[in-house]
């Protein structure tokens, strides 16, 4: 009598009980081993010039690995007890791995790859560029996996959320310092010297913007993807990429990791972290090329670019540099380029509105956007925003009109606006109008700037010094105290004022808890800013207070807008710019949560006392 399909598979379970356990251990290890050898190589391959030889080296390295990896995915599945189960829980990795068969079933049938079919077909005359360009995606997100399933050993770590928060920050930096200071990545001789480096990496993952170099002119197409992918990373955090990764994974995101997620992106629940984490990612890619599609057609038609791929590459870099608040470009002077990126009255629109949305918090814009939220809307008209989201709202457009407000008059009547054909007080009207909202936007997180910001008026640098301190809201790729936090706080004068016991918006009560976490934010970061200016009053002493004290809330804000003075800068005072841009992105309570001992207990109270203040 024959055997059944199901008694030759439990035959072959039988089989492979003894030593499953070892040979899937060290499977594992030795996928590990070659993904670090192929991502080691990677880096070799784009970090440094290449000869010919070097590349057929290389090549053969990758395809090596490769082999491994399929070898590696049809082992364990060959060893797991489910293979239905398996495939379903590794459908993304197995697409990749099928992807990786045709292609060197190609080579074997008809002596050429798939992917050398792909490069003539988009017209490359060397199809290393797109198979290495491919190998490196495909690295990032075999090594995300590897990195989620060891995510699992984070449990049995004594580190609490805000501690490897800031850790993943840290070595998000170094390691971007790193790939900086490679050679290829600049356009000289040599790679950047480690400082520059640390600086450009660390204002890129902490999403700020200022830079002691011309980004533009100093970095290869390379270095460019390199500092984007800094920004992303930086922009949605290390940690929330992890996680989203481990949704497709059969392990899913652990409370630790949950936790981390939601003390970074100031979520109210675990469930609710668990819940909006997918949504975050695909929100974020989707919202960046709606963005970089656009900013494609609407560049002004006397900005030339060199070839269809740059104005490609500009498009997209703006787009992800303006959701993720970072204010980079590739332009040397950001959007007051002449060569037409002033011009660009309606990409400016566009970048401005980028900026917004990636400074709303993707709670907000889920809670406004969604479709099942809209929906829900429309069938319950009595159904509004939580409080949150309208003191996010109601904040964010007061912010950007009194923005507007003082850029347009305070500039209308500054007489260095006047000079140059293309200056402020040239401009029509309705561009007028455009240059004012991108400014009180950018202010307060984004850092871009159309206007030479070395002759803007003194009010107007008092009031952006007050919108950059304020910055985004809660939950945000933008930095600042909070639109919330400065509400909370107006909302809680206010209230003192009136002798009220209790303070009170639309219909609820703000929490004693959550008003002390804004003054104290509020009290931390202005301490902060204080020592930091005073620190280079004390490295840069012949640079005047008011540049500095700017330059200092740029950046612990993660602005990026500067008065001109960040590449003057002593050694000691762009080290301490790196530090402010590092707390100021990281937030001063998780710093300051990883630092302190938690209580042994709170559960007591001493007498009450009389103080006089005021």
């Amino acid at each position: 009598m024959p055997l059944s399909v199901y008694s030759i598979r439990e035959r072959i379970n039988l089989f492979i009980y003894k030593i499953k356990e070892k040979a899937l251990l060290s499977l594992r290890i030795l996928r590990l081993i070659m993904i670090l050898i192929a991502s080691a190589t990677i880096i070799y391959f784009i970090g440094f010039p290449q000869t010919l030889e070097s590349k057929k080296i290389v090549l053969i390295i990758i395809r090596s690995v490769f082999i491994f990896l399929i070898f590696s995915y049809m082992t364990r599945l060959f060893f797991d007890f489910e293979p239905k189960k398996f495939l379903r829980d590794h459908k993304y990795e197995g697409y990749i791995i099928a992807f990786l068969f045709l292609n060197y079933l190609c080579l074997l049938i008809i002596g050429e790859s798939l992917t050398h079919h792909i490069s003539i077909w988009l017209g490359m005359e060397s199809f290393s560029t797109i198979f290495i360009t491919g190998t490196c995606a495909l690295m990032l997100g075999l090594s995300m996996m590897e990195v989620v399933r060891g995510s699992k050993y984070i449990s049995s770590l004594n580190i609490s959320p805000p501690t490897f928060l800031i850790g993943s920050f840290i070595l998000l930096i170094l390691f971007g310092t790193g790939l900086l200071m490679l050679p290829e990545m600049t356009t000289g001789q040599g790679g950047l010297p480690f400082l520059e480096a640390l600086f450009t990496s660390t204002s890129a993952s902490c999403v700020t913007g200022l830079t002691v170099i011309d980004v533009a002119n100093t970095f290869t197409v390379k270095g460019k993807v390199i500092m984007m992918i800094l920004i992303q990373l930086g922009g949605l955090n290390i940690i929330t990429f992890t996680s989203f990764f481990a949704l497709f994974s059969q392990g899913g995101v652990g409370l630790r990791q949950q936790a981390i997620i939601m003390d970074f992106m100031s979520f109210d629940s675990l469930s609710s972290t668990k819940k909006l984490l997918k949504d975050i990612f695909l929100l974020a890619i989707g919202i960046e090329i709606i963005g970089a599609i656009a900013i494609f057609m609407f560049w002004s038609p006397t900005l030339h670019f060199a070839s269809t791929f740059d104005r490609i590459f500009a498009s997209v870099f703006h787009s992800v540099s303006a959701f993720n608040n970072a204010g980079f470009s590739t332009f040397s002077n950001s959007l007051n380029e002449a060569n037409g990126a002033n011009e660009s009255y309606i990409v400016h629109l566009i970048l401005a509105c980028l900026v917004l949305l990636g400074g709303l918090g993707f709670h907000v814009i889920k809670e406004i956007f969604s479709p099942s939220n809209m929906r829900e809307r429309m069938e319950k008209p009595w159904k509004t925003y939580s409080v949150g989201t309208k003191l996010v709202l109601y904040s964010t457009a007061i912010l950007i009109l009194v923005g507007m407000v003082f850029f347009y008059f305070g500039e209308i009547n500054n007489p260095e606006m006047y000079k140059h054909a293309n200056d402020f007080g040239n401009q029509s009207t309705s561009r007028k109008i455009i240059t004012s909202f991108l400014h009180s936007i950018a202010t307060r997180s984004g850092g871009f700037n159309s206007i030479d910001f070395s002759l803007i008026s003194t009010p107007t640098i008092l009031i952006f010094m007050f919108l950059m301190f304020i910055g985004a809201s809660p939950g945000s790729t933008g930095g600042g105290i909070k639109t919330t936090t400065f509400a909370t706080l107006f909302l809680a004068a206010q209230a003192t004022i009136r002798n009220k016991s209790q303070v009170h918006v639309f219909q609820r009560t703000i929490s004693k808890e959550i008003i002390n976490k804004a003054f104290t934010i509020t009290i931390f970061s202005i301490s902060v800013i204080f020592l930091c200016v005073l620190g280079l009053t004390f490295s840069d002493p012949e640079i005047p207070i008011d540049k500095l004290a700017f330059e200092v809330i740029s950046a612990y804000c993660t602005v990026g807008l500067s008065l001109g003075i960040t590449a003057k800068l002593s050694v000691a005072g762009k080290v301490i710019l790196i530090l402010c841009m590092f707390i100021g992105r990281i937030g001063i309570l998780t710093l300051a949560f990883s630092l302190s001992r938690k209580s042994k207990s709170n559960n007591y109270s001493y007498p009450n006392a009389f103080v006089m203040v005021g």
